[in-house]
């Protein structure tokens, strides 16, 4: 099926769902669902007792995790409670009651904090430079602040896979380093546990939900406005490899859940100085294995040697 076919189905798909109880948007809660509580389970990101800060932003992702931890505090195996949190940076147009109006309607708990980190950032950044660190350091202060206020022990961000397999080609081309998000973290101080429960969500399945679900979803007109941004730049990349090599994505995320230390070249995680023949590694030398591989004529299968 080619590529415009496919999305134009897709597309009718999206169409075809008029309720949030149609057999399409369940498959879909379920599929969203399932895969948070995965990444809840498999790194202990929310724990018996838990107060979570969840931080809305008003856009799809942070929608869609209330949503979701929302529907899975109800069947949980532990207790845990849940507060919603924004940020109001003074951008100019911010529409400051719908947050409040929607976490009212949904009866969760919300805190607004107002902190006009929009001039500084316009202030401190040249015009068409990207405003995306300046503005993440100010927000992650005054999330730490406030979950610190809260009393919460957990604070749950709106990132993807999407986000973390982008970050990890961010590091890999302008850092020089292996490194993406992880799932949990602690802060640099030690006072903070920050998780991100979408890392195994993809995007376009949050889209999805986020369109069934009709958020009030509010714009934001500071960093998303830049069209030069590296971000953009890596995002277009993998979506391209997407349309060319379906389930590359998937690929690369599975590689990230599989590191191999021994075959790559930081010392600091592998002795290879002290490495000898005498050692046995885990994934060593596979020179002499035969890799057995389908035949490209249907013939039965082939053994290669590695090279």
């Amino acid at each position: 099926m080619n590529a415009p076919l496919a999305a134009q189905i897709d597309e009718a798909d999206l169409r075809s769902v008029e309720g949030r109880h149609s057999n399409t948007f369940l498959r879909l809660k379920k599929k969203l669902e399932r895969q948070v509580g995965s990444a809840i389970a498999d790194f202990n990101l929310i724990e018996d007792g838990d107060t979570v800060m969840v931080c809305l932003s008003g856009g799809k992702d942070s929608y869609g995790l209330l949503s979701i931890l929302l529907a899975l505090q109800e069947r949980a195996p532990v207790s845990f409670r849940l507060i919603a949190m924004n940020l109001d940076q003074r951008q100019p147009g911010f529409p400051a009651d719908v947050l409040p109006a929607y976490c009212e309607a949904l009866g969760v708990d919300f805190r607004l904090v107002t902190e006009d980190t929009y001039s500084i950032v316009k202030d401190k950044i040249p015009e068409g430079k990207t405003t995306c660190s300046l503005c993440s350091r100010l927000r992650r202060g005054i999330i730490y602040r406030t979950a610190r206020e809260l009393g919460a022990t957990k604070i749950a961000l709106g990132h993807h896979r999407d986000d973390l397999i982008e970050t990890l080609f961010l590091n890999l081309f302008f850092g020089g380093r292996l490194k993406a998000m992880p799932p949990k973290l602690v802060s640099d101080d030690g006072q903070h546990v920050v998780i991100r429960p979408l890392a195994y969500c993809a995007e376009r399945d949050l889209a999805r939900f986020a369109r069934a679900m009709a958020y009030p979803i509010i714009p934001c007109n500071l960093c998303g406005s830049q069209d030069n941004a590296q971000r953009k730049q890596v995002k277009a990349m993998l979506e391209s490899w997407e349309r060319l090599h379906p389930g590359r994505i998937e690929s690369i995320f599975t590689a990230m859940k599989n590191v191999v230390p021994s075959h790559l070249a930081d010392a600091s995680l592998f002795p290879f100085r002290s490495l000898s023949k005498a050692e046995f590694v885990d994934e060593g030398d596979l020179v002499f294995d035969p890799q057995v591989l389908p035949s490209p004529l249907g013939l039965g299968e082939i053994g290669l040697v590695s090279q």
